[in-house]
């Protein structure tokens, strides 16, 4: 039985990956932001045109309404939510998600300009250990929330966490006005951002969740009810 469910899953994406490739995005697509619909109200991404890959494929998907009906499943305040798994639409109260997707990765897209600041949107993807290219997932994204660090955090995390790295003067402004994730720099593909809804991310980061199996999951479902395409407003 549980054969067959796999087998279903993989067709499934089989299908949902050849209809990709057959939605075509016309340039007023690329001009427009992406509006997702959520039980907890909505939030407006807008995505750079300096990761076309990442952007192109995110349009697809909203455009096949792959979205629609996906939960927030993996949620840490003062951290990120992460969504984008088609396995949560009917997940059962209590089962574990994110490792659905589909049946392709997204090469990484980093760029030294682009960092994360409170409010980008990313990709997801799997461990260094069996993906070292850092490629992402096809489908699973997180928006950072993160929070505000001091001039001595920060160098902390340069030397433990980024290797000696060092985080550019103006975006060390950034984390400590600002806040963010800057641990995950250059390490996960930042390719947007939230340009309305900001307060919808931190309500959302602050539900109640799992320590169970399904740890981090919220306890009650936060869901993108709809992600559309929106008219581009001004900043």
């Amino acid at each position: 039985m549980r054969k067959l469910s796999v087998l279903l899953i993989l067709t499934t994406f089989s299908i949902i990956s050849f209809s990709q490739k057959e939605i075509k995005i016309k340039k007023k697509d690329r001009r427009r932001d992406i509006e997702l619909v959520t039980n907890y109200g909505n939030i407006v991404l807008r995505l750079y045109d300096s990761t076309p890959l990442h952007r192109d494929n995110f349009i697809r998907l909203v455009k096949t309404g792959y979205y629609d009906s996906v939960l927030f499943h993996r949620v840490i305040n003062h951290f990120m939510i992460q969504s984008g798994d088609p396995d949560s639409k009917h997940a059962e109260p209590g089962q574990p998600l994110g490792n659905g997707g589909p049946k392709y990765t997204i090469p990484a897209e980093f760029r030294v300009s682009i960092f994360h600041k409170k409010g980008v949107l990313a990709a997801a993807r799997e461990g260094d250990d069996i993906n070292p290219e850092k490629a992402s997932s096809g489908s699973q994204f997180y928006i950072v929330q993160g929070k505000k660090f001091t001039d001595a955090g920060l160098d902390s995390v340069e030397t433990f966490r980024l290797k000696g790295r060092k985080i550019p003067v103006e975006q060390r402004e950034v984390y400590k006005t600002i806040g963010g994730t800057p641990h995950l720099d250059q390490g996960y593909t930042v390719f947007g951002e939230v340009v309305k809804g900001l307060d919808i991310v931190d309500k959302i980061a602050a539900v109640p969740t799992s320590k169970g199996e399904d740890r981090d999951r919220p306890l009650e479902d936060v869901r993108i009810l709809k992600a559309h395409l929106v008219k581009r407003s001004k900043k």
